[in-house]
């Protein structure tokens, strides 16, 4: 069976700066705003607050008109037929986990600490994320290595996620995403990791963002390859 769908680009890239919500309530907005600056803390680096991962999370679960960015930046693809039907399903899966989720954040801040989630101090915010989760704070994170608790790299699907799960993977996409999305404002996720990206999408279509100059020049298919050198 052959999916088609009509990619009609709509709207324009996401603004980082805007209050809207399309999704959330007022008060679950400053949850979520407060709790992905707990898994992505403002430290000597800005974080997940500052780079708007909260409104890369309300627009990603609006619905389905910010799922494919446009190749050259200007909007989003425009989903109908199946693909849209698709997405729907999801996205509704999606916005009743982030809101019995948030429902749950509260309960448990209330009885551990007496108030809601986003009025507690960071320690506390730490202590009902960890109930929540069902793991201990995680130490710091190395590329391909697990630490003591149980810490380790999400991959990019989040269908059948549970709450802290998804809010962990989103954070990390709105925090590393191409601002087109609405999170990583100003870039500030990728010039913490010394990532030169483009200044916009269309930078990538018209040859004026390339990334020629971070490959190899010259190599030596032995060095990069050396079982081969040993079969000759």
């Amino acid at each position: 069976m052959t999916l088609k769908a009509n990619w009609e680009v709509v709207g324009s890239p996401i603004d980082p700066d805007s209050d809207e919500r399309l999704f959330f309530t007022d008060h679950e907005w400053e949850t979520v705003e407060a709790a992905t600056a707990r898994i992505i803390p403002t430290d000597g680096d800005p974080g997940a607050k500052e780079a708007r991962v909260v409104v890369f999370i309300d627009r990603y679960l609006s619905g389905i008109g910010y799922i494919f960015a446009a190749a050259d930046g200007s909007g989003f693809l425009k989903l109908t037929g199946k693909f849209a039907d698709a997405w729907r399903s999801r996205m509704y899966d999606m916005q009743r986990t982030y809101r019995e989720g948030l429902r749950h954040l509260d309960t448990i801040a209330n009885e551990e600490a007496g108030q809601d989630f986003k009025a507690l101090a960071e320690q506390d915010q730490d202590r009902v994320l960890e109930i929540v989760s069902g793991r201990p704070k995680p130490t710091r994170v190395t590329l391909g290595a697990s630490d003591s608790v149980g810490t380790f790299l999400q991959g990019v699907f989040d269908q059948g996620l549970p709450f802290f799960d998804a809010l962990c993977l989103h954070t990390c996409q709105g925090f590393y995403c191409d601002p087109v999305y609405g999170g990583n404002r100003d870039q500030v996720g990728w010039k913490m990791i010394g990532f030169p990206g483009p200044k916009s999408l269309k930078d990538t279509m018209d040859g004026t963002y390339d990334t020629h100059a971070y490959f190899e020049p010259e190599y030596d298919w032995n060095d990069l390859i050396p079982h081969l050198a040993e079969q000759q």
